[in-house]
This record gives structure tokens, sequence and C-alpha cells, in this order.
């Protein structure tokens, strides 16, 4: 469901607070590491999937930017 909404969208709910579910594989990591971050700043859960194509680096970068806010799935 949240795969139509832009990045900016994204991390504006992530920023306020809110969490979600998102289908990730066809983001570019630096969008999923601004999404990540915004999550970070508020305490909002992301859960991101179908990144099985990134590189460890890539997911690990994304990862860091969450500081504990993201899952990956």
């Amino acid at each position: 469901m949240f795969e139509e909404y832009t990045t900016n969208d994204l991390i504006r709910i992530a920023a306020a607070g809110g969490g979600f579910t998102l289908d990730a594989g066809s983001r570019l990591t630096d969008d999923l590491i601004q999404i990540a971050a915004a999550a970070s700043r508020n305490g909002a859960r992301i859960i991101f999937y179908n990144l099985g194509a990134r590189t460890t680096d890539d997911i690990v970068r994304i990862a860091a930017a969450g500081k504990g806010a993201v899952s990956f799935d």
C-alpha cells in the first residue's frame, strides 16, 4: 500500500512518527536511507522488504541511518 507514496511523503510520515512496511525493492538506496533517518528521529518503526538484490554495504548504510528504527524482512 505504501509503495504508491512518493519518497518525500514517506519521509514526512516517518518523521511524524508513523511506522509502515514497505516493498523497498524498487526504491533507490539513498531514498531508503532518507526514510530510515527520518524514522530514527521520532521513534517510527519501519520494515523494509524485498532487498535481496542489495549489497550488504547498502543494507548496512540503511540500518545505520535508521539507528534501530528499521527492520528487514
